[in-house]
């Protein structure tokens, strides 16, 4: 259908807005203010809809329009990947508004009061610092130039006496052990950052820390070894200097890690020395109540991985399949005949 010609003259229709703002609109002005802004929107490209994109995709809703009357949130960009709340370990600064206090009066409207919000706005600041921090105390001296005796300032509360205190121990202990990064690296960044710390000394703020803890240690142990199913294995190690029994003839050195989980809960145990994850695992179950079942040992199937109890107990081994069936075909040559394997683990 094509549209009727129409004329239209900007300056008349100034002079049609410009009335308007002083008295109503006449029935011919109006009429022509319509008809100009219907010829307007008849000129308008209209979007193009199809029946099929109606029925595939999901049009959006349409916004509700924004009251410019709120004020602007005060809402930002995230904090990346964690939000504020995952910081657990960070240091929680309140800062009070330099003005306003709640129930003063809104400076805005001037009518209403303020109240406190119950989520305040939260900022992250994260800055650089060394793994192990170290304080100089310069305490003033004062001798007297008569009898010569020296007056020295109290050093402050909370000082100690002590040159390295326990979270130097539990940082120390948490990078070695827990992060895997060894004394001398530990002592090079260190030395970088201003706080010399050689190796020897770590090791020893270490050793007397372990000594602090091993009733824990003995805790995990027997806890552990109270575990429904029991995982071991072990690997050689490096020791640069071990103390071993005179009698001893072995030379390797082995790191055993046994895993207890019971109740959807893991215990992770760690030895170094002469022993194997067999040997080790043997004393772990010497702290086992007598009256619990049997526990599930799942290790492959090398023999110093299975321990050598006592009489009486006894473990329900698991191999992994490809081990399991290596084991089996193995005993299988060796008798000379046909091998059934078990259906279940095998009691030790």
């Amino acid at each position: 259908m094509k549209r009727p010609r129409l004329d239209v003259n900007l300056e008349e229709l100034d002079r049609v807005l410009d009335q308007a703002r002083e008295a109503p609109l006449s029935e011919p002005d109006y009429d022509k203010l319509k008809s100009a802004l219907h010829a307007l929107a008849g000129m308008l490209v209209q979007p193009r809809t199809t029946e099929k994109t109606k029925n595939v995709l999901e049009l959006p809703e349409t916004p509700a329009p924004k009251n410019d009357s709120e004020p602007p949130s005060d809402k930002t960009p995230g904090h990346g990947r964690n939000g504020a709340s995952s910081y657990t370990g960070a240091n929680n600064v309140a800062v009070p508004h330099p003005t306003l206090h709640p129930g003063d009066a809104c400076p805005g409207c001037e009518k209403g009061k303020v109240y406190k919000q119950k989520e305040p706005r939260t900022l992250v600041r994260i800055v650089g610092q060394a793994p192990l921090q170290a304080t100089v105390y310069e305490l003033d001296r004062l001798r007297c130039n008569l009898c010569g005796e020296v007056f020295t300032a109290q050093e402050p509360e909370g000082v100690g006496p002590e040159k390295y205190d326990e979270t130097t121990a539990a940082m120390i202990a948490l990078l070695k052990y827990g992060s895997g990064m060894p004394f001398y690296r530990l002592e090079k960044l260190e030395h970088l950052l201003g706080i010399p710390l050689p190796a020897s000394t770590q090791w020893e703020i270490v050793e007397e820390a372990a000594e602090v803890i091993k009733a824990a240690r003995d805790e995990l142990i027997r806890q552990a070894a109270q575990g429904e199913v029991l995982h071991n294995d072990d690997t050689s190690m490096r020791v640069l200097r071990l103390a071993r029994e005179p009698a001893d003839d072995r030379t390797g050195v082995f790191t055993s890690g046994i895993v207890s989980t019971k109740d959807g809960q893991k215990i992770a145990l760690y030895f170094t020395g002469r022993q194997h994850a067999g040997e080790n695992l043997r004393d772990v179950l010497q702290h086992r109540v007598a009256e619990l079942d049997a526990p599930i040992q799942m290790c492959d199937a090398l023999s110093r991985n299975t321990p050598k109890l006592s009489d009486g107990a006894e473990i329900l081994l698991a191999n992994c399949l490809a081990h399991y069936l290596g084991s089996a075909v193995i005993q299988s040559e060796c008798a000379e005949g046909p091998y059934s394997a078990p259906n279940r683990p095998r009691r030790t």
